[in-house]
């Protein structure tokens, strides 16, 4: 029989041994748990650095869509009246999505909602803040990745997907229970707009131990990554061999998305910890990148074809061609320049990837592709669009990215003219929304009318940590947007008057508070470099 004294140190101990799990809603180092199972976490120390795990709830104030039009960066557009519209109605639903905190969730900010069923989604949200991240002066969108870094569990651990009141939708050992790592992406985008400093050294800790948690549990024997239809965000992507479940199921497989994802966020971590001089303490990161780029090019790239697939368990590769193969534009270098010219030939093969809308997630000669899209069986989804797009830049293919911003972005304006309204994903073969798809979504669709418009059709890009705006000028039409946001306290206005031809000189009207380089692209390599000054205002 147990003494008194002896009964009350077995409750201690069983106490330290309850877990920080998702039934318990909360990982704040405060909480009571009562659940009848062992704690399992080893802990990384990095968690201890979190700061979000044990920040106050923070219930930021917000105004209206009409006061945020007064705040937000106002394009112009001459004789396109009806897209400057669809940009302003993306903003107010935006703006009609934000959300306070739910007492006792955990979650320490106002956020956006991902505008699905309520919960947050890792990778809807931080596609989300591609483009909200435009409206930081009328409310810091940016914080609704708090959220996550406040629910990290203590081995690093971030659920993918979570309820309004807190809890994990998943398990951390299910196959669905995470990814794909943005994260990092969403945040560098985010300085580079910004230069927030102070803000790369609080997420810092928390990213590389959710970075260290893939590692150490989603990887196999020979390093590389797995994980499963809902955890790479493409649910019912034919990918997976038929004796496992499609959504649910690793499969066996190396999973090619993955993988180039965790070398993409291996150099964006390495980048974040240059910038903060803290890059030493992950320098193992490096050798990852190394070592799965090595992987990628001699495992994964079939030189029959000319693509790179997911791998199977006997080696053999998947026959599936899918929009996952072009997050290896996210890492210029990973490939050589000859399978890099290869790999994107197939964005413009009008039995793959070239078709009335583009680019279709899966490659229309598939078996599997539908003309209405079907999810992730060949819809157009605007966050890997970006993603195509963005690459394309990177890696020099200016034209196509072009060509496949100007359909993308027609394919949604002609939906808009037709519904009034953004879709989640839209069809292939058609101007219409996705087999299914939801209705209202901005959501990620806002990087459509916002951060593409701003991006890709105006051509404006910043990078505040060069001091320097790039404006890669294709439209001949008398175009510019005031209240551009630059750095922490930068506003400026940017228009050209209408040109005769691609290839005539732009006459530039400048108004900024503060100075920078301006370097214009224009024409067939032209390029214009002001450097532009508060008391100037002509080029």
């Amino acid at each position: 029989m147990l003494t008194k004294t002896a009964i009350i140190a077995s409750a201690a101990t069983a106490a330290l041994l309850l877990p920080c799990g998702a039934a318990a809603q909360s990982c704040g180092n405060d909480e009571k748990y009562h659940i009848p199972y062992k704690n399992t976490y080893v802990k990384e120390s990095l968690t201890a650095e979190n700061e979000f795990r044990t920040m106050k709830p923070d219930s930021i104030p917000f105004g209206t869509f009409e006061q945020a039009r007064e705040i937000l960066p106002s394009p112009f557009w001459e004789g396109h009246d009806d897209e400057i519209g669809m940009y302003w109605k993306a903003w107010e639903i935006a703006v009609a999505n934000l959300r306070h905190p739910q007492p006792g969730s955990g979650f320490v900010s106002t956020y956006i909602d991902t505008a699905y069923n309520g919960n947050i989604f890792m990778w809807d949200s931080s596609f989300i803040l591609m483009f909200a991240r435009y409206g930081a002066r009328f409310f810091p969108y940016q914080r609704t990745l708090d959220n996550f870094y406040a629910k990290q569990h203590p081995d690093g651990f971030i659920c993918r997907e979570i309820k309004a009141d807190g809890a994990d939708c998943f398990e951390r050992y299910d196959p669905t229970s995470t990814g794909p790592n943005l994260m990092p992406w969403c945040e560098l985008v985010y300085y580079h707009q910004y230069g927030d400093i102070d803000r790369l050294h609080k997420i810092f800790a928390p990213l590389c131990a959710y970075y260290k948690w893939l590692r150490l549990n989603h990887t196999w024997q020979n390093g590389t990554y797995w994980s499963s239809g809902w955890g790479t965000g493409m649910d019912n992507m034919p990918r997976v061999p038929e004796s496992y479940n499609q959504i649910f199921s690793h499969g066996h497989m190396t999973w090619l998305d993955t993988n180039l994802q965790q070398i993409m966020t291996a150099n964006q971590l390495l980048e974040i910890g240059f910038y903060i001089e803290r890059w030493q303490e992950i320098e193992d990161f490096e050798d990852e990148a190394r070592n799965l780029t090595r992987y990628v090019a001699d495992n994964l790239w079939d030189e029959n074809t000319g693509f790179l697939y997911d791998q199977y368990a006997d080696g053999s590769l998947c026959p599936t061609k899918g929009i996952s193969a072009f997050w290896a534009l996210q890492t210029p270098g990973l490939l050589d320049k000859q399978r890099t010219e290869r790999l994107v030939a197939h964005l413009s093969d009008t039995t793959e990837f070239k078709r009335h809308g583009m680019v279709p997630s899966l490659s229309a000669d598939h078996p599997k592709y539908k003309d209405n899209g079907r999810y992730w069986q060949g819809g157009i989804w605007p966050g890997t669009n970006y993603m195509v797009i963005d690459g394309l830049f990177k890696n020099g293919y200016r034209d196509l990215a072009l060509d496949i911003a100007r359909n993308h972005y027609g394919h949604v304006f002609n939906v808009y003219k037709d519904t009034g309204t953004f879709w989640e994903y839209y069809a292939p073969e058609s101007d219409s929304p996705g087999f299914m798809a939801r209705k209202n979504f901005v959501g990620w669709t806002g990087l459509v009318p916002i951060a593409e418009l701003i991006e890709f059709i105006f051509g404006i890009r910043a990078d505040y940590v060069e001091n320097e705006i790039t404006w890669d000028m294709s439209l001949t039409d008398a175009h510019g947007i005031d209240r551009y946001p630059f750095g922490p306290d930068g506003m400026i206005s940017l228009k050209t008057a209408k040109r005769s031809s691609a290839s005539a000189e732009p006459r530039l009207t400048v108004d900024s508070n503060v100075p920078f380089t301006l370097r214009v692209l224009y024409g067939k390599n032209k390029e214009k470099v002001v450097k532009v000054t508060p008391d100037v205002k002509s080029y």
